[in-house]
């Protein structure tokens, strides 16, 4: 089994000052990391690099500086379930739409895939068109979401399990 630790739009400096340290704490202990955009600061990305390690897997997103080193969308296969990672931000369609077009068009396997973003700072897990769509919320509780909040994923012979944790 492989636990993989959720988080998106951590916004340090401008909306929170750190990451909680429950989520610290959660990110350092998994397996793998991902972060679905919105670090907010190169600070805030090295910070978050140097708590996840080797195992993370972060993409921009649209309040990330261009000095940060990271992909607009990125994808990792943890024991058969594949991970499509995007921010979700955009100026057409809805935003699930936004998702699921990236989630099709990087995908590997439609079959067993998983689409995970951000940006709307709303925790979401939901099957729309046969994709399971994963949000984390914000890790650090920023404007709008009502609090903080992060996935824990348990992944093993290509089923996984859903833990929602909040702050």
């Amino acid at each position: 089994m492989t636990t993989v630790a959720i988080v998106s739009d951590t916004h340090v400096p401008s909306r929170a000052s750190a990451v909680p340290e429950w989520v610290r704490e959660a990110v350092a202990s998994a397996d793998r990391v991902i972060h679905a955009g919105d670090f907010d600061s190169r600070d805030a990305y090295e910070e978050f690099r140097d708590i996840a390690g080797a195992e993370l897997v972060a993409v921009r997103g649209n309040m990330d500086p261009r000095g940060i080193d990271v992909p607009e969308r990125a994808g990792l296969t943890v024991e058969g379930v594949e991970f499509v990672v995007t921010h979700g931000d955009g100026h057409t369609g809805s935003y699930r739409d936004r998702v699921l077009e990236t989630v099709r068009r990087e995908a590997d396997d439609p079959d067993s895939v998983v689409g995970v973003s951000g940006h709307t700072h709303e925790l979401l897990d939901e099957v729309v068109d046969g994709i399971r769509l994963l949000n984390p919320g914000s890790a650090t509780g920023a404007a709008p979401a009502s609090s903080a909040s992060m996935l824990v994923v348990e992944v093993a012979d290509g089923e996984l399990s859903v833990d929602v944790r909040e702050g």
